[in-house]
């Protein structure tokens, strides 16, 4: 699993990147999912396990048992996290760094230490959290560093459109042209059509990057199954032959998202809530190979919870700005009457005189009458 973290988080990119980030057609902007099972409408979508590790240490550490929201249960995200489907020791312990802690202005001091030291990086998230230190208030922080260089470097090829998009991208690969020693990297998985094919790449590490081409737009873990079961079922040829060719768009992304859907809810058990949950992806491919940096963390701390023997507090409806009225007979289906008041003189004024008010006016009426 170690050797495709980098390959899962690319092949929907591959696959159904416009590359035209902050495009308001929602099939053009890049979501990052918390979980390969996690589904989406975005068609450009990553996932790095970097949250999934932040979650890990959450649960096994701070709440020690399976997280559950109260009224919120059978959360689809929650329930799959819980799963750990992956862990760190699916990665070397050279390509990341997590902790947790209370939070305070030392722990943030300790992560800005650790991982200057270890990746020479800065952080992107840090300074999201409220570091001001209290009762049960805590920070969970991971990162991901990877960068290696392909076994070998390929062609820069000329820059070409990429799907159905304007305008040309860079591409790196072989062609007819290239060092046949390039073709020694590339393993073929399977190809069964022009539009239905995979590749691995290899590193100069213990890395290799998968590249699937597919229209099927299933979440990560589907895909990825499909992958590797198209493989298992191919009869032809995997090495890589002196007559293909290799195409591959250069990808250069950064993306911050932030897990409200996980936020402000109180923890089953506990009189805890995540306060914030952050995310982010920073990937980069060219012909030499691939940079990856990812981040994640949580903040935790205290509901505002009110104790049962607490006094109820006193509610005012004071119908005393906008308002509406409804007037219905209990039998039927609809009100009869409805009425939206914003000012109120401006409505009293159109109602019937009352009699009394007419006193005078009557007065002078019979006056003129005698």
């Amino acid at each position: 699993m170690k050797k495709i973290l980098t390959a899962i988080a690319l092949s929907a990119i591959f696959a159904t990147s416009a590359f035209a980030f902050g495009s308001k057609n929602q099939n053009s902007e890049l979501v990052l999912v918390p979980t390969m099972k996690t589904s989406t409408a975005q068609q450009n979508r990553a996932w790095v396990g970097t949250f999934q590790i932040v979650w890990n240490d959450f649960q096994n550490n701070i709440i020690k048992g399976p997280v559950r929201f109260v009224g919120d249960e059978k959360n689809p995200v929650v329930k799959e996290l819980n799963k750990q489907r992956f862990k760190a020791s699916m990665l070397s312990a050279n390509s990341y760094y997590k902790t947790y802690g209370e939070i305070s202005p030392e722990l943030k001091l300790q992560i800005e230490t650790a991982i200057k030291e270890k990746f020479d990086e800065t952080s992107d998230i840090l300074e999201k959290f409220d570091w001001t230190p209290e009762p049960d208030k805590y920070l969970v922080y991971a990162m991901l560093k990877k960068d290696f260089k392909f076994a070998a470097p390929f062609d820069k090829l000329e820059p070409s459109r990429f799907g159905n998009f304007r305008g040309k991208v860079k591409y790196f690969g072989i062609d007819e042209d290239s060092d046949k020693e390039l073709r020694k990297i590339v393993n073929v998985l399977f190809y069964n059509s022009k539009d239905d094919f995979a590749v691995s790449i290899e590193t100069s590490g213990k890395d290799v990057v998968y590249l699937y081409r597919t229209d099927d737009n299933k979440t990560f873990d589907r895909l990825y199954s499909d992958m590797h079961l198209k493989k298992a079922g191919y009869m032809g040829w995997h090495d890589f032959k002196d007559t293909d060719e290799l195409r591959v768009p250069d990808v250069n992304l950064y993306k911050m998202e932030d897990y409200t859907e996980l936020t402000n809810k109180q923890i089953e058990g506990t009189n805890l809530k995540i306060s914030e949950a952050v995310q982010t992806a920073e990937f980069k491919m060219n012909n030499e190979g691939v940079e990856l940096k990812s981040e994640a963390a949580m903040g935790i701390e205290k509901m505002s919870l009110r104790h049962p023997s607490d006094p109820i507090p006193p509610r005012y409806f004071y119908f005393d700005d906008t308002f509406v009225i409804f007037m219905q007979e209990n039998d039927k289906k609809l009100p009869y009457f409805a009425l939206r008041i914003y000012d109120l003189n401006l409505v009293n004024k159109t109602g019937k005189p009352d009699k009394s008010d007419n006193s005078e006016k009557n007065e002078k009426e019979n006056k003129k009458q005698k």
